[in-house]
């Protein structure tokens, strides 16, 4: 398993043919064993691979998010306290492996790769919230406008009940988000790899002059959609940097959650500095441009030939550094990716984003075919390899467990070897550098205490940590009528998360079975003065044994026996009697406690 970065990316400029590298680094093998998928081919969506995949999960604020359900294939997972996943040995498709975030409060985060039989993936994926912009009558239509220039125009009599197909008349809630083609943020925001289906049904690279995520839900709650026979108008803001090289028409692409691919639907015109089109459903939207690219690798190691894990790898157009995409390598030091072909590009390599001395520079050109870097060797003083290794509160060693590294303001993820060990290389922005390991056990569920040092390149002992100092149990047990029903994760999933929108803002703790959805359990309750030791109001309790129109039959009081801050936990207990709808009355009487790790 790879040692994983979590940080941020540098400026990102797409409307270039060389941004989609970004999306398509990640561990493969030789190019030979890649031609699948490629541009110009028909997608296959029956030949499966095994794969794996890790990755990060941050809100939009750059904090971790806990608990968020992450699938690929048949397998799920929860995000832990750090936003860290992983799913090992999972079969995929191989031209479209997709990796999909669910949380509530936000867009679906979707993830797709070219996936290599026994080989991984790794993204670091930023939900969007799902802020409602405005309102629109359904009968009368209208539109929502957004200080970035994002517009929404719903004609009248134009909106269905997604799932009745029932026309709607009452209040539509518009859920929108634009995504900036130029913004630093947007490999880690927008869904998929920057591959479309176009209407030839060819896969083709996209290049993006600009995004949209949209959501139509209903004063209830229920999800909608645009009527049969009807289009919605969306106009998507241009940002000046790509003016130049914006096309008077551009096709239109929405996002397919099911394939992880963009499909081509329709065209946009450029007026002003704005793409107009048409739709005839939400999901997520993007002007594109579609083109062909080539497949080029090469494994990079320091000068005594180990191979440097996750260095930063970044190939730009030459004479224009910010036409740009970037990389990480592997834990064998090797990268791959999709670069323009007949193109003079030049490839650098760092310690991390924010190192501004390149540890590596070459040139290179790409013609038709396939092109491969070879070994790359860069400074042995420019990396550092870290040993050491942990023991549980018994003084023996932690068989099943993992070390985070925060370092220059990055976070860093090594999973422990069977007798409890750890040895990683990674690259170095300066001679010295302050860091923070953490272990953790997740057989005893325990963590240590920060530990701090000093890193210094070369061969580096970090010593003995001991995860004995902090629990990290996460539970939600209740009982109906007396009968006993219980969540413990991470077998299962456990979350918690806020309704900043609302006032007072209520906190919400979700807990479900990802191999059964359905089995799920949550808590509302009031967060004003929210603090251990404190009683706050239970707003609603819901669990798959009690009717969900039943009602809290007296005010029921939430005891806070703990009450962390945000990345610690918080734990309560309360007991009360719910009442289900007429006729039948039915009395439950309910008892819960439960601990979460706090993620707001």
């Amino acid at each position: 398993m790879p040692l994983i970065l979590s940080k941020k990316v540098p400026v990102l400029l797409v409307a270039l043919i060389i941004a989609p590298l970004l999306f398509f680094f990640s561990c493969q093998k030789e190019l030979s064993d890649e031609s699948n998928g490629l541009s110009g081919t028909l997608p296959d969506f029956t030949t499966k691979v095994s794969s794996s995949v890790t990755g990060f999960i941050t809100d939009e604020n750059d904090l971790p998010i806990a608990n968020a359900l992450v699938s690929m294939g048949s397998a799920t997972t929860a995000s832990d306290k750090y936003g860290l996943f992983e799913l090992n040995n999972v079969q995929v498709i191989k031209d479209a492996a997709v990796v999909t975030v669910i949380h509530p409060g936000y867009f679906n985060g979707i993830k797709t790769y070219l996936a290599t039989d026994g080989k991984a993936a790794f993204f670091r994926i930023k939900l969007i919230p799902k802020i409602i912009s405005g309102t629109i009558n359904g009968v009368i239509g209208g539109n929502v406008t957004l200080a970035n220039g994002l517009i929404v125009n719903l004609p009248a009599n134009g909106v269905v009940n997604a799932t009745t197909n029932a026309a709607y008349t009452g209040q539509v809630n518009i859920a929108a988000h634009w995504i900036n083609p130029t913004g630093t943020e947007l490999n880690r925001t927008m869904p998929g790899d920057l591959r479309g289906i176009d209407t030839a049904g060819s896969v083709k690279l996209l290049t993006t002059y600009g995004m949209a995520a949209v959501e139509l839900t209903g004063a209830a709650g229920e999800l909608l959609q645009i009527a049969p026979g009807k289009k919605a108008t969306l106009t998507l803001p241009l940002p000046s940097a790509l003016a130049a090289s914006a096309p008077a028409s551009i096709p239109l692409w929405y996002f397919d959650e099911k394939s992880g691919l963009w499909k081509e639907e329709g065209s946009a015109a450029k007026t002003g500095n704005s793409y107009i089109g048409t739709v005839s459903h939400f999901s997520y939207w993007n002007c594109d441009m579609p083109s062909n690219f080539v497949r080029f690798n090469c494994t990079i190691t320091n000068g005594k030939g180990i191979p440097i894990t996750n260095a930063y790898v970044k190939i730009s157009v030459v004479g224009d550094p910010q036409r740009a995409g970037y990389g990480y390598t592997d834990s064998t030091g090797y990268t791959s990716g999709a670069v323009p072909n007949n193109a003079a590009l030049i490839l650098e390599v760092f310690g991390e984003y924010n190192c501004l001395a390149g540890l590596y520079a070459k040139n290179f050109t790409t013609t038709t075919t396939d092109v491969s870097l070879g070994k790359i060797v860069i400074p042995a003083a420019a990396s550092a390899t870290i040993t050491g290794n942990v023991t549980d509160c018994s003084n023996k060693p932690v068989t099943n467990g993992f070390i985070v590294m925060q370092k220059d303001g990055l976070n860093f993820y090594q999973p422990l070897s069977n007798t409890g060990t750890f040895n990683f290389t990674t690259a170095i922005c300066s001679s010295t550098s302050s860091l923070t390991l953490i272990a953790e056990d997740n057989t005893a569920l325990k963590a240590s205490a920060p530990v701090n040092l000093t890193l210094s390149s070369g061969d580096f002992q970090a010593g003995t940590l001991i995860a004995c100092t902090f629990s990290t149990l996460q539970f939600l047990n209740y009982s109906v009528n007396g009968t006993n029903y219980s969540f413990t994760a991470p077998a299962d999933s456990l979350t918690q998360y806020a309704k900043p929108q609302n006032t007072p803002p209520p906190i919400y703790i979700v807990a479900s079975r990802p191999s059964n959805t359905i089995s799920e359990a949550t808590i509302g309750l009031l967060q004003t003065g929210a603090a251990a030791n404190s009683l706050q109001n239970l707003l609603s309790f819901n669990c798959a044994e009690i009717s969900n129109l039943a009602t809290i039959a007296t005010p029921i009081n939430v005891k806070l026996t703990e009450y962390g801050v945000v990345g610690q936990f918080m734990a309560g207990n309360f007991s009360g009697s719910f009442t289900g709808p007429a006729p039948g009355n039915i009395q439950y009487q309910v008892t819960c406690s439960f601990r979460v790790r706090r993620t707001m």
